[in-house]
């Protein structure tokens, strides 16, 4: 047999493995959604269950299966994924009746891709290992856009030879991975990254709102920002929505919250001054306080709007 006979024969049989491997998915938000309709999409046989009923509608016409409770997706998967908006519910689904560990076994893959504590998340890890399972918090960088299109970047903490053993799951929904080091080390690395997305958000609302006062308009602005020393991941995503006032969700203001409070619990434990984090923090208060919770987190403009008397994208 030739040498590329040989590498298509082990291209087979690699694609053999990633598609007999079974997966579940639990949390079908904005975020989750799309991630499972990937793997569907690479082939995977894909187990779902949502705690809110009727969001698995797109995912059963792509071929899911969706069952009644997190144990049940358990028992029906090898690896399972769960994508969940806060600690007290990553309990829930994982501990509670008719949870996760009700349901796994010696062998399983579990996956956390939410923005959770380390804490929770090195508790997860030993709850998984007294099962004989194994445990990877693996959270992931990019919005609602990344999730639908399969370019997220997933941080992840675990031992490398199971993520090793995941690498393929991870990379049908994503487009990097990057090992962090040992459970928890996911999280700490996605708190410690959303601490300068929720910073740059503000940075950019604010100096828009300066430039905006100022009488220059909003456009010309936003170009000369993305054009120089201020260029950010912020500007390129967020700035048009600014100019547009268009706060539909990609991420929302509750969960930038959340997170930042999660990031100040985490630097108060580790004795790092954070003013920044907490001048950020305090602004996304600001925003929940205006009812703007279930919008985008751009949304936290408003605020400067208010302040001001005048839309970030007015004419100059």
């Amino acid at each position: 047999m030739d040498e590329k006979s040989v590498y298509l024969n082990k291209k087979r049989f690699r694609a053999e493995e990633i598609f007999m491997k079974k997966i579940g998915f639990i949390g079908l938000g904005v975020m989750g959604l799309g991630m499972a309709a990937n793997l569907l999409r690479k082939g995977f046989e894909v187990a779902v269950y949502n705690r809110t009923p009727g969001k698995a509608d797109s995912l059963i016409a792509l071929g899911a299966k969706e069952l009644d409770s997190p144990s049940a997706v358990a028992q029906a998967s090898e690896v399972v994924i769960t994508m969940i908006s806060n600690d007290s519910a990553i309990r829930e689904v994982y501990w509670g009746e008719n949870g996760i560990f009700a349901g796994a076994r010696s062998g399983h893959t579990l996956i956390d891709s939410s923005t959770i504590s380390p804490t929770l998340a090195k508790e997860l890890a030993a709850a998984a290992e007294a099962l004989g399972a194994s445990f990877l918090d693996a959270p992931v960088t990019g919005s609602k856009p990344a999730a639908e299109g399969g370019t997220l970047v997933f941080m992840v903490g675990g031992s490398k030879d199971t993520l090793n053993g995941v690498e393929d799951v991870l990379l049908a929904m994503g487009r990097k991975v990057i090992p962090m080091g040992a459970n928890g080390s996911g999280s700490v690395a996605k708190l410690a990254h959303n601490t300068i997305v929720g910073i740059n958000v503000v940075a950019l609302a604010e100096g828009m709102a300066i430039a905006a006062s100022g009488g220059i308009d909003g456009a010309s602005f936003l170009e000369l920002v993305q054009s120089g020393g201020a260029a950010s991941k912020a500007a390129e995503l967020k700035g048009a929505k600014l100019l547009e006032g268009n706060y539909d969700v990609q991420f929302s203001l509750e969960l930038m919250l959340k997170d930042l409070k999660l990031s100040s619990v985490l630097s108060d434990g580790l004795k790092v001054p954070t003013p920044l984090l907490e001048a950020a923090k305090s602004q996304f208060q600001i925003g929940g306080t205006m009812g703007l919770g279930e919008l985008d987190m751009c949304s936290v403009a408003q605020a400067y709007e208010q302040w001001i008397g005048r839309k970030l994208g007015d004419k100059a």
